[in-house]
């Protein structure tokens, strides 16, 4: 607890955190890339890593607490940011026009309420598929976690939510992978403009890579009706 107790040691455990739920996605995705290689391959994959009971339920558990330990420094974080500024908004808009919408589109202000958007897309994202809160027993009997993704990405809904949910994750980490490695004491002329980039191009892969999903489902639907 020693390293939540000042400011450098937040951001440094967020930092931590934000690059472990980076290297989750990167394993997501590419787990969730066996749906176009088909049916077989995906649904092996799929019940291989449930039947895994005790190794799947200890990651869910590291998984879910390094969420809520990044979420709650986040609103920390962000509530000292806003603590810190020495003038309101509104003070500062009727001083200095313009200075308000610097403000509201810092960086740590967009992080914040994309991260927002983030944490909703997750929340619909497992209840979809985790949960089913949404979708009764259309796929009880089949035992396919293919069917099941099937379904889901086929909605109209699921694309439309998946598609903004993914651009907006894509944009939020790749400031957060930068920042990540800034935290963590990874700053030097030499290396950070490499980051930078690589954090862009991770964004890039991370929003084309998951909404390419419902957008592939829904041209195939559309293909089928034709």
């Amino acid at each position: 607890m020693t390293a939540l107790s000042s400011s450098i040691g937040r951001k440094f455990v967020m930092g931590l955190t934000g690059l472990f739920l980076c290297f989750f996605l990167v394993i997501h995705l590419a787990g969730n890339l066996l749906l176009y290689v088909g049916p077989e391959a995906y649904d092996h994959y799929a019940h291989t890593l449930h039947e895994q009971k005790g190794f799947l339920l200890f990651a869910e558990v590291f998984l879910f607490t390094a969420f809520i330990i990044h979420i709650l420094l986040a609103v920390r974080l962000s509530r000292d940011n806003f603590a810190a500024r020495k003038v309101s908004y509104a003070k500062t808009s009727s001083k200095k026009g313009g200075r308000l919408a610097a403000s509201v589109i810092a960086p740590e202000v967009w992080m914040f309420w994309s991260g927002a958007i983030v944490l909703g897309f997750l929340i619909c994202h497992l209840g979809d598929f985790k949960f089913e809160w949404w979708w009764g027993n259309e796929f009880a009997s089949s035992g396919s976690e293919y069917h099941k993704a099937s379904i889901i990405l086929r909605d109209p809904r699921v694309l439309v939510v998946y598609c903004i949910g993914s651009v907006i994750l894509g944009v939020h980490v790749s400031h957060g992978l930068a920042s990540a490695f800034q935290s963590l004491g990874v700053n030097h002329p030499k290396y950070t403009p490499v980051i930078h980039w690589c954090s862009i191009a991770f964004g890039w892969i991370v929003a084309i890579g998951f909404a390419s999903f419902p957008i592939a489902w829904a041209l195939t639907e559309s293909a089928a009706t034709h």
